[in-house]
């Protein structure tokens, strides 16, 4: 039968030049078809050989925190009933509190294989007890703290483990809006996820998340537990650490992360102090504006203008006058007060800056040294009578982290009948950082209510006073 079909078929195609070239152009199509579909499938663009070097320097993060908890808030495992029906462990003693376990969640970054040193937010591992790492290849390791400052959310800790794999490091100066990025972490416990987008704004600050902000805002998805993650570009160099979400525990297109540049700056002290001792300059600055600039008959229209120089300060020592026009700080460009501010604010007292000013229209070069923060004190109705019956104290050395500490306060005050209470440590005054009373001075306005975030032990709240 095959023969009979085939010497029919040759027949035909014998009689049928046409019919012969169909068959051989239809073949030859799809041939070509199938060839032109394989190198297409072989050049689509993909991130995949970056990543599959860049995940195994970012790690997993769980954590355990002791806390007390009131029996009082929970009354039924005290009634007798209700213990023995559900087989609940006797009390040792009727009310008080209980210690109880709460475990947490964030993500780090290897950035020394050799000795094990992994970067990651403070408010990841501050309370924690106990830390356990888990890499990419399945290893956990228990975790010990560096290093930790609360101002800029930076931590290191430490793993002994070996064939560690650590992150190449960018330049967070060099990022520019639209720049692609991907966010590596563990969201909701998500080991190792990947998002991708792009670098949304860049210099965020007074958003009152932190004490010292110039955050990266990026459109890549960043959710709870991306915290202390990689954010990098496409080479697959760490650029920032994602930090921050804007809404309510979920991402809704808007995360931040710590420049790179600020990280290791901070990370540096963490290793060689175990702490970030920053120290003063003694300057108040102020945004350069077209019309302040108009005003110094300045063609320069980005700086700051210090405004003052504090008497016996390094500024004043490095001879800084009132009128300087601040261009940069350690060869950085500085456009505004924030970045003025966040410059300083990572130097440890001791060290030397490298100030470009301008003054009458003539550049020069100031070295001025750190000095360390004095402490002030300073009644609090000098500032605002809402205030009234406070005594404030700058630059206090017991306080965590910069701000002005409530050393007294009277009882049934203004301030104290709507909240505030000895000892907490106000940061952050109607959005804006303040660490000394020349910035408190500078926020507060009277036609206005105050806004005021304190730190009342380990936990951050918001205070509104109104007139």
């Amino acid at each position: 039968m095959f023969r009979m079909l085939w010497a029919f078929f040759t027949k035909q195609m014998n009689t049928s030049k046409y019919l012969y070239r169909w068959l051989t152009t239809s073949i030859l199509t799809l041939a070509l078809s199938g060839a032109a579909h394989a190198a297409t499938q072989a050049a689509l663009p993909t991130l995949a050989p970056m990543l599959e070097k860049v995940m195994p320097a970012v790690v997993n993060i769980a954590t355990k925190e002791t806390i007390e908890v009131s029996r009082r808030a929970f009354p039924f495992p005290n009634d007798p009933f209700f213990r023995r029906f559900f087989d609940f462990p006797e009390f040792q003693h009727p009310g008080g509190t209980e210690e109880r376990q709460r475990s947490g969640a964030g993500s780090g970054v290897i950035i020394n294989a050799d000795e094990g040193y992994i970067i990651t937010n403070a408010h990841v591992v501050k309370a924690a007890d106990d830390i356990y790492v888990s890499l990419d290849d399945g290893r956990r390791f228990k975790a010990k703290v560096i290093g930790i400052d609360e101002d800029v959310d930076i931590a290191v800790i430490q793993i002994d483990a070996k064939d560690l794999v650590e992150i190449p490091i960018g330049d967070s100066e060099k990022l520019r809006v639209g720049d692609f990025v991907i966010a590596i972490g563990n969201p909701f416990r998500l080991n190792h996820t990947v998002t991708l987008g792009i670098v949304s704004a860049l210099g965020r600050s007074g958003l009152g998340i932190e004490s010292y902000e110039d955050f990266i805002q990026t459109d890549a998805s960043i959710n709870p537990g991306n915290s202390g993650g990689a954010l990098v570009n496409l080479q697959g160099q760490l650029v920032g650490i994602n930090t921050a979400i804007l809404g309510a525990n979920r991402n809704i297109g808007i995360g931040f992360a710590i420049p790179v540049d600020m990280a290791t700056n901070i990370t540096e002290q963490l290793i060689e102090y175990g702490e970030v001792q920053r120290g003063r300059l003694g300057v108040v600055v102020q945004t350069l504006t077209p019309d302040l600039a108009e005003a110094f008959g300045l063609k320069q229209e980005k700086g700051v203008v210090i405004t003052e120089v504090e008497p016996g300060s390094a500024a004043e020592a490095a001879g800084i006058e009132p009128g300087d026009i601040v261009l940069s700080v350690n060869e950085k460009r500085v456009e505004n007060g924030s970045d003025m501010r966040n410059y300083i604010g990572v130097l440890r007292f001791g060290s030397e800056v490298r100030l470009e000013i301008l003054r009458e229209n003539k550049k020069r070069t100031i070295v001025a040294k750190i000095s360390k923060r004095k402490q002030m004190q300073m009644s609090g109705e000098r500032f605002d009578k809402r205030l009234n019956g406070t005594l404030l104290t700058a630059n206090d050395p017991s306080a965590k982290r910069p701000g002005i500490k409530v050393a007294e306060i009277k009882a049934n005050s203004f301030a104290h009948l709507n909240g505030l209470r000895q000892g907490d440590l106000i940061v952050s005054v109607n959005r804006h950082a303040v660490e000394d009373f020349d910035e408190l001075k500078k926020v507060i306005r009277a036609d206005q209510p105050l806004l005021i975030k304190i730190l009342r032990g380990d936990h951050a709240m918001f205070l509104v006073l109104r007139s």
